[in-house]
């Protein structure tokens, strides 16, 4: 892919993402469904956290649409890069410095904009090999469990924000045997209470 650099590839990432000692490095993909409608996904490595991005249709979607077609197909159809740029951003915005430290990728064409992310969201992006699905298992994972509740072969345009916030908060919720029988939400919790304190400490 031509925007992705050496200086953006996995093996540039710092060794610190793979042992999940440090919280905020999450890793993203989008999941596909009917006539090119598609969710975004975002989890993170340590609490496995998941955000889930709505990608809506644009204006002028027609079904049957050529999604090869870049100028009209993928952007029309909601996951264009910057309206996958606007969600992460929108996604991450909320979050301390602290856990919003790098974003792992496949070498999708939605993510084209991510030197534009880097800047909006303060997020380092890295992009795995290509056909190298493990080098995002949480991600794939978390995929496999979303499947639950949209099957694929689905039309996922038909979900709104409000849908997506409810499968979310059912996996954030969830308690995980890696976590200790803690859930997504209260792992994610006790990082936020240490980066207030560790906020409070440094300023106090």
């Amino acid at each position: 892919k031509h925007f992705v650099t050496p200086e953006v590839m996995i093996s540039e990432r710092p060794p610190e993402v793979a042992d999940r000692a440090v919280p905020g490095h999450w890793e993203g993909d989008l999941i596909l469904g009917l006539e090119s409608s598609a969710i975004g996904v975002l989890v993170e490595r340590t609490t496995r956290y998941t955000l889930l991005l709505h990608l809506p249709r644009m204006a002028g979607y027609r079904p049957g649409m050529r999604v090869t077609d870049t100028r009209n197909g993928p952007p029309l159809a909601g996951h264009g890069a910057a309206a996958v740029r606007d969600a992460i951003t929108r996604a991450m915005q909320h979050l301390p410095t602290t856990l919003r430290r790098s974003l792992t990728w496949d070498q999708g064409a939605e993510l084209a904009e991510h030197a534009a992310l880097r800047l909006d969201a303060g997020l380092a992006v890295y992009f795995c090999d290509p056909r190298s699905p493990w080098q995002r298992g949480t991600n794939e994972n978390t995929n496999g469990l979303l499947r639950q509740y949209f099957p694929k072969g689905t039309d996922l345009s038909a979900h709104r924000s409000a849908d997506l916030a409810a499968v979310a908060l059912a996996l954030n919720t969830r308690p995980r045997k890696i976590l200790g029988w803690r859930t997504p939400a209260e792992a994610l919790n006790e990082l936020l209470r240490s980066a207030e304190t560790t906020s409070v400490a440094t300023t106090g």
